[in-house]
């Protein structure tokens, strides 16, 4: 059986407000069936998705594409810790 690596959270910070306001948090809107919807940005580090870094990824890969304003924020994968 196979252990899955889920320590990880997606983290982002506006760039314009040179590093002043809190960061946001991913958290990862999925179908009844577990299948990957998209992402939402919450501001309570304790309600966001845990996950691994795959699913991290998939979340930057995802809000990059399909949120409009993400040029404006510098997304990182953060360790679960941070």
């Amino acid at each position: 059986m196979e252990s899955k690596d889920q320590r990880y959270l997606v983290q982002q910070n506006k760039l314009a407000d040179g590093g002043t306001a809190a960061p946001v948090f991913a958290k990862v809107m999925r179908s009844k069936e577990g299948k990957f919807e998209g992402v939402s940005f919450i501001r309570n580090k304790e309600k966001a998705t845990v996950m691994s870094l795959a699913e991290a990824e998939e979340a930057i890969r995802w809000a990059t594409s399909k949120k409009p304003n993400a040029k404006e924020y510098a997304t990182k994968i953060i360790c679960l810790g941070q």
